[in-house]
This record gives C-alpha cells, sequence and structure tokens, in this order.
C-alpha cells in the first residue's frame, strides 16, 4: 500500500482554531435555525420544564456524539480497538483499527453522529413547541462539534474512489494499493 496522504487535523490546524471555528458553528447554526422555528412557534410559550433535560442532554452529547462514529463499524462487523478515554466522569469514545476501513465506510463512521442527532434534534424541534428552543441548542452544539468531522470528510472526498483508510491515534492515512 502506499500512502496518498497522512491527515492529523489537531496538528494540522491546531486545537484553539478548531475549538473557535466549533464554537462559531454552533452560534451561526443556532441563529439559522432558531430564525424560522421561532416564527413557526411564535404563538406558542417556551416551557423552562426542559432546562434540567438540556443540561442532562449537554453532558451527554460529547459521548454520543463519540460513540455514534464507532456504531456503523460495529454493525459492518469491522475490526476496531475501542479507546475509552475518561473526560471527569463521562467517556469518549474513540477507535483505531488493525485493518484497513474503504473510503465509503469511514465516510459513514464520520458522517453518522452528525445526521443521527441532528435530524431528530430538528424533528424534535418541529413536534413540541415548549420545548423547541432546547433541541435546537443540543442540535446547534452537536452540528458545532462535527466540524473536524465535516473537514475529515472534504479530506475523504478528494481521496481517489478505491482508497483504504487507516485509522491510528493521532489521525488517519489515505492509502492506495500499489501498481
Amino acid at each position: 500500500m502506499i500512502c496518498w496522504k497522512s491527515i492529523n487535523i489537531d496538528r494540522h490546524y491546531g486545537t484553539k482554531w478548531v475549538n473557535l471555528i466549533s464554537t462559531f458553528i454552533t452560534i451561526i447554526t443556532f441563529i439559522i435555525l432558531n430564525v424560522p422555528f421561532s416564527i413557526m412557534h411564535q404563538g406558542n410559550n417556551i416551557t423552562d420544564k426542559g432546562i434540567v433535560y438540556l443540561l442532562l442532554a449537554i453532558i451527554l452529547l460529547p459521548s454520543l456524539h463519540s460513540f455514534m462514529h464507532i456504531l456503523p463499524l460495529i454493525i459492518q462487523n469491522r475490526r476496531i480497538n475501542l479507546i475509552v478515554n475518561r473526560k471527569k466522569a463521562l467517556p469518549i469514545y474513540t477507535f483505531y483499527t488493525d485493518a484497513h476501513i474503504s473510503k465509503n465506510a469511514f465516510l459513514l463512521s464520520t458522517i453518522t453522529p452528525t445526521l443521527t442527532i441532528t435530524i431528530p434534534g430538528l424533528i424534535l424541534a418541529f413536534l413540541f413547541p415548549g420545548l423547541y428552543v432546547y433541541f435546537l441548542i443540543v442540535t446547534a452544539i452537536n452540528i458545532g462539534m462535527s466540524f473536524l468531522d465535516f473537514v475529515t470528510i472534504r479530506h475523504l472526498l478528494k481521496a481517489p474512489k478505491h482508497a483504504v483508510i487507516e485509522k491510528d491515534n493521532e489521525g488517519f492515512d489515505i492509502l492506495l494499493k500499489a501498481n
């Protein structure tokens, strides 16, 4: 296998820059989503009963987001090495592989948290007018957390069609078969 590109997003972009952009995306996403939902639900009062659930959801969101990256690979019976890092009391899941993962499987793994948390968040914001702000906050935070996923997807889409991915602790490598 020939290494087409080696990517370490933290080293390439910097942790502070990534956190700043993620925060900015979260705020902009909330503003953009809140406008149409507030127009749609303008006759309804927002209840404060959801604040405890909002705080719980915000606390659990990083663990859920990181686990959702791994779930498609588990469903596909891919061989992965799971690493559970504890940040205070909550686990953050990361993984690396001994074998190569196809480009499409890695794309699916990368986009899954964004889709599986954002879409239900938007649906719940539509269905529960008194709690829509809380669902939009969680959805916006998830989209902000997905910034690194979008950067990864951008790199993967530029890769050749039949590339395979090897993920390790520091990033991932895009590999091509030698001729």
